[in-house]
């Protein structure tokens, strides 16, 4: 194997996270000669001070500024310098990386993302919210500044790694393929009375809350079929979810000649973290190989969408465009975390999101807005959140 051209320096936004450290875990595990410019997390002080003592990133940034001041005690004497807020989380993306991981959960990763977009850096893209809600904006602006957008979610990577671009107009489908979360094979009723902690027991993956009641509910499916759309340049009819339980097969790409290319691996988020890091070469390391004698059987299903109503309101969403993707995943974070904090059942986290689109579709707040793309989400994002709360707040009455 020849010399690779792996980046040199790179920045982890969202380093505390289970994609962040999967990803300085892989660093880790390849040894490879990196010199990290930045690292930033939320509120996690310990993890992300305990990193940037490993790491010494040229920077250290906390979204949460009440954590501050304990960060910098913690790395009194190091040389790393210190910031808190968002405004100081979007300076370190745009700071001099040539790679950067972009794994901030929620809305509050659009603005990073699409600074370190501007700055020209590749983005290895594991953010879904900056895709949903501003997809065409940020593709865009990477191409113009000279950078690309590399999708880290399994599903994504495995269609980018298969997906010849130079034929694609002969892709007759993209199939998602989905674990079915924890609820896969319960009843509606079970579902109606599941807790949050029912809920986060995801049977393959330890993630966050966020992300796993979305696996719970196939909301995360739904959000990953706009992704597609924006990232393939595929019309909604042509991407399905196929409830895929082992999760050894990714996702696949059907052509027009019949002929289905499929991804698999092993349910671990460092292969594809380490495709978009070595993007487009391969990067040795002792990943975890797939053994298909042990895997046992494959199997597949079609989801059931009377209990999985999620992914109906996603594809309803993307046919929609314009602000409507931007509000559904405002108004299901707000669903979430009310669930969460047990103030509605798990069943209406998509009763949330469909009226608040419904409310907002009939108020015509789902018009086009002015300004640029952050801004643009931004008051979407605040709009539906100010709908859902309301619509929360009369199921808490009811």
């Amino acid at each position: 194997m020849g010399t690779l051209n792996l980046p040199r320096k790179v920045s982890v936004l969202g380093s505390t996270g289970s994609i962040g450290v999967s990803t300085l875990d892989l660093f880790e595990q390849a040894d490879v000669e990196i010199d990290v410019v930045a690292l930033t997390a939320g509120r996690n002080v310990a993890r992300l001070a305990e990193q940037a003592l490993r790491w010494r990133p040229a920077l250290a940034v906390l979204e949460d500024e009440a954590g501050l001041p304990e960060l910098r005690e913690r790395l009194r004497g190091s040389g790393i310098e210190t910031a808190a807020g968002a405004g100081a989380v979007s300076d370190a993306a745009a700071a001099d990386a040539q790679w950067v991981m972009s794994a901030i959960v929620g809305f509050a990763g659009l603005a990073p993302t699409l600074a370190a977009a501007r700055a020209g850096a590749v983005i290895a893209l594991a953010n879904k919210e900056s895709l949903v809600c501003a997809g065409p904006s940020l593709l865009r602006t990477a191409k113009l500044a000279g950078g690309a957008v590399v999708p880290v979610d399994s599903e994504h990577s495995a269609i980018f790694q298969v997906l010849d671009p130079a034929i694609a107009d002969s892709v007759s489908r993209l199939i998602l393929t989905s674990s079915g979360g924890p609820f896969r094979d319960a009843t509606s009723g079970e579902m109606a009375a599941a807790t949050p902690e029912r809920a986060l027991a995801h049977p393959n993956f330890s993630m966050g809350a966020k992300i796993s009641i979305d696996s719970a509910t196939m909301m995360n499916k739904g959000l990953e079929v706009i992704e597609a759309a924006y990232l393939f340049s595929m019309p909604p009819e042509r991407i399905e979810v196929l409830v895929h339980p082992q999760q050894i097969i990714h996702s696949l790409v059907e052509y027009a000649d019949g002929s289905t290319l499929a991804q698999l691996g092993p349910p671990d988020m460092r292969p594809p973290i380490a495709c978009a890091f070595a993007w487009p070469d391969r990067l040795p390391w002792p990943a975890p190989k797939l053994d298909l004698v042990t895997a046992g059987p494959l199997t597949f299903q079609h989801p059931d969408s009377s209990r999985f109503p999620a992914l109906a309101i996603a594809k309803q969403a993307l046919v929609t465009g314009g602000e409507a993707p931007a509000a559904m995943n405002a108004a299901n974070e707000r669903a979430v975390a009310a669930f969460l904090d047990r103030r509605i059942g798990f069943l209406d986290i998509p009763r949330v999101v469909a009226e608040t689109l419904e409310r907002m579709d009939r108020s015509s707040e789902l018009s086009s807005r002015d300004g640029d793309a952050v801004e643009r989400a931004r008051g979407t994002d605040a709009a539906a959140r100010r709908v859902a709360d309301a619509v929360v707040s009369g199921l808490c009455a009811a």
